[in-house]
């Protein structure tokens, strides 16, 4: 009887619910989406997918490049970069006679609109700003005028100018300049250096990394991407980093790498094994905020004749604090060494540091000047004199590779392509520079050194804002 009686019970309690879900108050709420407050518009524009028809029929490489991209995967277009405003001064005339011709998919007017070809900073900084405001304040976007601050090829005039355009510029970068016919100077471009200056007044070039048209994150963060700059007798952090364990390490296992993890995500232990360029110089780790400014976390400048803090570097003051820099630095090692390990191989870079200044650089920078002071050496031309060279090649050759062989752990270039070889140039500069002085006889001026034609101006649209 009891049991009845629950069933009964049980039996109309469900039927309650029923009835009361069928005809419950106007606020219940039912198991309905919600409606979104925006939309995201997915389609593509017309004039969208001509620019994509069009360059998948003529440039089949560039269009699969693309294709393959997250811009591609997110929706982002040709037009999402390309797009200019009318009378922008970079609109490509040219691209215009495009859209009347009846060979291409699309190729009508109605499709028409102003198209930039360089794509800048600014540009990108439309979904990166973050990205291109740090970029502008490091070394990279500002490498044009670090070099003519510093190189005496530039300012003396003594390699052509077409030297310098296939061979500084292409990693320095350009002024970008329009031409009389409104199109870009071919004497500036193509060019995708680091420090290009564009014509909307942003500096650089994200496709020197981030090559066109994948933009892939994975591609800047190995150190191929680097290598296309970084190398040869000047300063060659690749050559370095594949001597170093680090390099050594990359090479075994960068199958086993996840490069392709989202931004802000790239995390030591989980996605590498050892770090790369990026990994200790951009990317994010630990408690380390990414950047894309690679002055950030530098506690010497070792690319400056003499080595100083980048604060103190005249061609281009960081604007930072070396101790703040050099605790972000020790914090990426953190991920992998102890401090006993990470403090002595900053002792060491530091007293490797020490030595050259002191040992090396000073006394023969005294000496250039005695020689100059004695009117023994011409200061009219650079590198028309041997000693001129010899000077040049200490701290620009081998005074880079000893201080960034120490600096990247590679001991070969530390010692043998660095301090050993300073050295020996060390030596016979100063032989021959107090042979000199003692005998008050002139250098012999080399009257016919080839192609020094190039044009000694200060780029003015770099030089002139300063």
């Amino acid at each position: 009887m009891r049991q009845k009686i629950i069933f009964i019970a049980v039996g109309l309690l469900t039927v309650g619910l029923v009835l009361s879900g069928a005809m419950g108050p106007a606020d219940a709420q039912p198991n309905f989406a919600k409606m979104k407050e925006y939309r995201i518009e997915r389609s593509i524009p017309p004039e969208a997918v001509a620019c994509i028809e069009c360059h998948k029929a003529t440039n089949p490489g560039l269009f699969d490049d693309w294709a393959r991209s997250r811009h591609a995967n997110a929706n982002i277009t040709c037009l999402d970069c390309h797009l200019a405003q009318p009378g922008d001064t970079d609109v490509a005339k040219g691209h215009e006679k495009y859209y009347s011709r009846k060979d291409l998919p699309y190729g009508e007017p109605k499709y028409k609109v102003p198209i930039a070809a360089i794509v800048t900073p600014k540009d990108c900084s439309r979904c990166h700003p973050d990205e291109v405001t740090q970029y502008s304040k490091s070394k990279h976007a500002n490498t044009i005028e670090i070099m003519w601050k510093l190189d005496p090829w530039l300012n003396k005039g003594m390699n052509s100018d077409n030297e310098r355009k296939t061979g500084c510029f292409n990693c320095h970068g350009t002024v970008i300049e329009i031409d009389e016919n409104g199109a870009v100077d071919p004497a500036t471009w193509p060019n995708a250096g680091v420090g290009r200056l564009n014509v909307d007044g942003s500096k650089g070039s994200c496709t020197s990394c981030h090559t066109r048209h994948r933009f892939s994150v994975a591609e800047a963060r190995m150190p191929e991407a680097c290598d296309q700059c970084h190398l040869g007798p000047d300063h060659p952090q690749i050559e370095i980093y594949e001597e170093s364990k680090h390099g050594t390490m990359y090479h075994a296992y960068k199958d086993e790498y996840n490069f392709n993890a989202a931004a802000g995500t790239w995390t030591p232990g989980t996605d590498y094994r050892a770090p790369t360029c990026a990994a200790c110089h951009m990317s994010g780790s630990g408690k380390v905020m990414g950047t894309h400014d690679v002055t950030e976390r530098l506690s010497w400048e070792t690319q400056a004749p003499l080595t100083v803090r980048p604060q103190d570097f005249k061609p281009l003051p960081s604007g930072t604090d070396w101790t703040v820099e050099r605790e972000k630095m020790k914090n990426v090692c953190r991920a992998c060494h102890g401090d006993s390990w990470i403090n002595d191989f900053y002792n060491g870079f530091d007293k490797a540091v020490e030595e050259y200044n002191e040992v090396y650089f000073k006394p023969a920078k005294t000496k250039l000047g005695e020689l100059y002071e004695k009117g023994l050496l011409d200061k009219t031309k650079f590198f028309d004199e041997r000693l001129e060279v010899e000077f040049y090649e200490l701290w620009h050759h081998e005074g880079r590779r000893a201080r960034m062989g120490v600096m990247m752990m590679a001991p070969d270039y530390a010692w043998w392509h660095g301090f050993y070889e300073c050295k020996f140039r060390f030596a016979n500069f100063m032989e021959a520079a107090n042979h000199l002085i003692e005998t008050g006889q002139k250098a012999y001026v080399a009257k016919d050194f080839p192609n020094a034609t190039g044009d000694t101006q200060k780029p003015p649209k770099i030089f002139d804002k300063k």
